[in-house]
């Protein structure tokens, strides 16, 4: 069965050269071709369409930027939609509101077509290495199909149950994350700020129990000043509202997320989207040499 794959940013190439590599019979398209030229050179085949990805591929994964690229890309609202995915399997990896996917989930079945939510935790550097996590939701036969070729992308892969628990369940994960990375921002620029040794402070860190893959992962990153992107500021930004607006609707308190959305968009309204999310730093930054304000109700 060849594979189509639409979606080669920054998360998109790597699996999809994992993909190649491992021998699936590929077949990629992307809206910018040059980056379609790592993939012929790892043996995949190049469509010179959507239309001709779908044409050829029994299953075609997704890894688009939001919901409207993923609309664009299915003539989702058209009278081709059907046509285009009628027969086969459509697996979305990218992440999106969980009532998106339900809506996709709905009309890909009205279309005659499988559908399967296949998000993802980790960033670019997992990616590259074939160490992603993949949450599955969708039809037990259609996850069936879709589980042994994502083996070449992803080192586990759990079933979530039926759509969209696969993508609420990366919110959940994404949560964490974001808490996580902002917290350990803040902590080393309190360390940096009050004279200490940074890289002492994150030796100290990654000997103790607080340490972690990702803080393994972002501590380099932060005492090298390093905002190469592994997962940009935009992304995590975008990821943060999704999960604040789960929320909202079922009524549950996220405070801590509260405030990493407000400096998430500190850091990308100061141009940084672009960066890895460590560039929530500049945010913090320009908290402590701003004007200082007391907080409203602290005596």
């Amino acid at each position: 069965m060849s594979v189509g794959f639409i979606g080669l940013g920054v998360m998109g190439r790597p699996m999809a050269l994992n993909l190649a590599r491992a021998g699936t019979p590929l077949i990629v398209w992307n809206r910018t071709p040059e980056r379609c030229e790592p993939l012929r050179a790892a043996g995949a085949e190049v469509a010179a369409s959507a239309a001709e990805v779908f044409e050829r591929a029994g299953v075609v994964i997704l890894m688009l930027a939001d919901e409207s690229a993923i609309d664009a890309v299915l003539l989702r609202g058209t009278p081709d939609f059907a046509p285009r995915v009628a027969g086969r399997i459509l697996v979305h990896m990218g992440t999106t509101s969980p009532e998106y996917s339900g809506s996709l989930r709905d009309d890909v079945r009205a279309a005659g077509a499988g559908y399967v939510e296949a998000p993802v935790s980790g960033s670019r550097v997992p990616a590259e290495q074939g160490q992603l996590v993949a949450m599955l939701a969708g039809d037990e036969d259609a996850v069936a199909t879709v589980r042994p070729l994502l083996a070449p992308m992803c080192r586990e892969a759990f079933d979530c149950g039926a759509v969209p628990g696969a993508l609420l369940m990366k919110l959940s994960v994404n949560l964490f994350l974001i808490a996580q990375v902002t917290g350990l921002t803040e902590a080393f620029h309190f360390a940096d700020r009050h004279g200490l040794d940074r890289r002492l402070f994150l030796d100290v860190l990654d000997a103790g129990p607080m340490a972690s893959a990702v803080s393994r992962m972002k501590a380099p990153k932060l005492l090298a000043r390093d905002f190469s992107v592994q997962a940009g500021a935009a992304d995590v930004l975008k990821n943060n509202r999704l999960i604040a607006e789960a929320a909202r609707k079922t009524g549950l308190a996220s405070p801590l997320l509260d405030i990493c959305h407000t400096l998430f968009g500190e850091t990308v309204a100061r141009g940084h989207g672009d960066e890895d999310m460590v560039a929530v730093l500049h945010a913090i930054e320009a908290r402590t040499d701003g004007p200082f304000r007391e907080p409203e109700g602290r005596a």
